[in-house]
């Protein structure tokens, strides 16, 4: 019983973040923000599905395949932005400002 409402928890709160970092994309107006709302939210969204995973496992070897890859997610997603965001500026790509349309 226990175990179902923790599932059920984290499994909506990967939901919410997920859902968050995709309205982001869609919504926020240049590269870096819509990098850092992909590398934030979804990062998170991500760990806590995989704790949902884990939690529902319980005590097993999968249990430990899962925080390795929760572990990577952690390591890679805001890696990745940062290197994105990072290029964008190298190639002189400007943030959006409030004057701009």
């Amino acid at each position: 019983m226990v175990g179902s409402v923790l599932v059920a928890a984290f499994v909506a709160g990967g939901l919410f973040f997920a859902f968050v970092s995709a309205v982001g994309l869609y919504r926020l107006p240049d590269l870096y923000t819509r990098a850092h709302a992909a590398s934030k939210s979804d990062t998170l969204g991500a760990v806590l599905s995989l704790t949902a995973v884990a939690v529902a496992f319980g005590v097993d070897v999968a249990t430990l395949k899962v925080a390795m890859l929760a572990i990577f997610m952690l390591i890679t997603s805001p890696t990745a932005a940062h290197a994105i965001a990072r290029a964008a500026h190298e190639q002189d790509i400007e943030p959006w400002t409030r004057g701009e349309n």
